[in-house]
């Protein structure tokens, strides 16, 4: 699979890494075992590049990140995220807050210096406060973290970040949810600032496979979060109102099967768009079993998206999605 450097981190990471919330909580449940398997398959198809969070299970994936790091020895790049274990205030992002949680996550990776530590969708004021990088610095300079970055919620956040220099941004871009690609793709790639892509499949809906008898489990965030009950609602279908996703979905569905590569299913293509779009460095699925991470990985070696498929994206978020979605985010 085709490596990308991320930002100034020099590290050299898959364009398809792996999302790894579901290992710990909140997309029903999956095993230790599943959940090993679907590291392995993952790095077995050229994954190297694994995201996580400090809150993901409480510490169960990074656990499970760190099991595997041990027994496997695979070359990866693993970012976690921290900030969300106590309410986002800006008087929480404090450095001592900082090391206390950065030591957590070094002791559940089984690690002295973590590669990659993203704040966790912080407040606004706390991505354009001096203070806070000055404190990431710090940790910098302990040997605690290599870099740092920040995983956020809108483009205005993504824009401060990558003007205060973080090594890396995290947002929600896919083909329900375009406005990155206004402003904040062309300034990270103008800064030398990585990008990483969660959601790219909006929960699951661009796969296709979704309908209104579907049915999530109670502890999935698609049943719990669908208004935002418990955290941002765009992180659930990319904000999209279900009803109205699933229509998109299967336009979407009906242009890849048409104007897609040979044999790529809809979740591929979306996948594809995301990891081909400028200034992307590496998108990060989820995987719940070994197949899905394995066509996850294959995605990003689809040849470049057709005229015809690119224009048809737009043409379903404009007709569809933009009046919704493009002035929250």
């Amino acid at each position: 699979m085709d490596q990308r450097t991320l930002g100034s981190t020099g590290k050299d990471v898959s364009v398809v890494g792996l999302g790894t919330w579901q290992l710990g909580a909140d997309w029903g449940e999956v095993s230790e075992a599943d959940a090993q398997a679907v590291l392995e398959a993952s790095v077995a198809s050229g994954v190297t590049f694994f995201d996580t969070a400090d809150v993901y299970g409480d510490g169960r994936s990074e656990q499970i990140i760190g099991e595997y790091l041990r027994t496997s020895g695979a070359p990866v790049t693993v970012a976690t995220k921290m900030g969300r274990r106590l309410d986002q205030v800006p008087q929480n992002y404090t450095l001592a807050n900082f090391r206390s949680w950065t030591d957590r996550s070094r002791r559940n990776l089984g690690v002295d210096t973590l590669d990659l530590v993203q704040l966790h969708c912080p407040p606004s004021a706390t991505v354009a406060d001096e203070a806070t990088y000055d404190a990431l610095r710090t940790l910098v300079d302990d040997g605690a973290i290599a870099a740092y970055g920040v995983s956020v919620e809108t483009c205005d956040q993504a824009l401060a970040a990558i003007e205060h220099g973080a090594a890396s941004v995290q947002i929600i871009l896919n083909a329900f949810r375009l406005k990155p690609l206004d402003e904040v793709l062309p300034a990270a790639l103008a800064k030398g600032v990585g990008i990483i892509v969660r959601v790219p499949l909006a929960s699951g809906l661009l796969s296709g496979r979704y309908s209104n008898e579907t049915v999530f489990a109670y502890n999935d965030h698609r049943s719990y979060n669908r208004r935002g009950e418990a955290f941002d609602v765009g992180e659930t279908f990319s904000g999209v109102d279900y009803e109205t996703g699933l229509q998109a979905a299967k336009e979407f569905a009906a242009l890849a099967t048409e104007h897609g590569p040979d044999g790529a299913t809809p979740a591929q293509v979306a996948i594809a768009w995301v990891a081909q779009q400028p200034g992307v460095t590496t998108v990060i699925p989820g995987a719940r079993n070994v197949d899905q991470a394995r066509a996850n990985a294959a995605a990003g070696a689809l040849p470049a998206l057709s005229e015809d498929l690119l224009a048809g994206v737009q043409r379903i978020y404009d007709d569809h999605l933009r009046a919704a979605i493009h002035p929250r985010w």
